[in-house]
């Protein structure tokens, strides 16, 4: 049935969406974007297979463009442990163990953090920039463009965490149990930032395992390729 606002200066009460789509909707979002991030790097993908088939000039890639296997390997490494983190904490979500979860998550944010610390080590010590033939180019533009997702996804995670450790001191309202007296769920809907908590870290655990295949399908082509 459909929900209610309260009634704002005098009008008429606004129609407000239901406190269910609103949480499918996170979910969906989420699988909605990654569809259209895909389209991002399909563009890298098919100019690293073209311009190195062509190899105009014979200059696809110079021999001094040489990225580091370590640090790109480490990288993609934390990139990887974040997905497996940020469904570490999913599950201690559902399982209903606060603490374990916010720490996983915790420890999934700064894993996230330290792949871009190590991509941005890589490019202050690689001895090339994306003028140095079509290798080049490639490589930063793809590695960049995967640390923009990547903070962006962080950032995302980052306010999760931020909103369960904000109200964790209300178990009340998550167990369902409203001190005013009704289902805390059904009370607040989607008002309260507690009943979105699920599908929001839901969303974003998606999000990650996706950018994580995107990170290793990256690590393949531009470092064993």
């Amino acid at each position: 049935m459909t929900d209610y606002a309260s009634p704002v200066g005098g009008r008429e009460p606004i129609e407000a969406e239901p406190a269910e789509h609103a949480a499918r909707n996170l979910v969906v979002g989420a699988h909605l974007w990654a569809s259209a991030t895909v389209f991002f790097f399909a563009d890298f993908l098919f100019a690293y297979f073209y311009l190195r088939s062509i190899d105009a000039g014979g200059m696809w890639r110079p021999k001094h463009v040489d990225p580091s296997l370590a640090l790109g390997t480490a990288s993609t490494a934390c990139l990887v442990a974040l997905a497996a983190a940020t469904s570490l904490a999913l599950r201690g979500e559902r399982a209903g163990r606060p603490e374990r979860w916010l720490a996983t998550g915790i420890l999934g944010l700064a894993l996230g953090l330290a792949a871009v610390g190590l991509q941005l080590a890589e490019w202050a010590t690689q001895g090339f920039g994306p003028t140095d033939g079509a290798y080049a180019s490639v490589y930063v533009g793809w590695t960049g463009l995967l640390v923009v997702f990547l903070l962006g996804t962080l950032y995302w995670l980052e306010t999760v965490l931020a909103t369960a450790l904000r109200h964790r001191a209300r178990p009340a309202a998550v167990a369902g149990d409203d001190p005013a007296g009704g289902p805390g769920r059904a009370r607040h809907g989607a008002a309260d930032p507690l009943f979105l908590l699920h599908p929001q870290l839901q969303a974003v655990a998606f999000y990650t395992r996706f950018l994580a295949g995107v990170g290793v399908i990256s690590w393949i082509v531009l470092y064993l390729v």
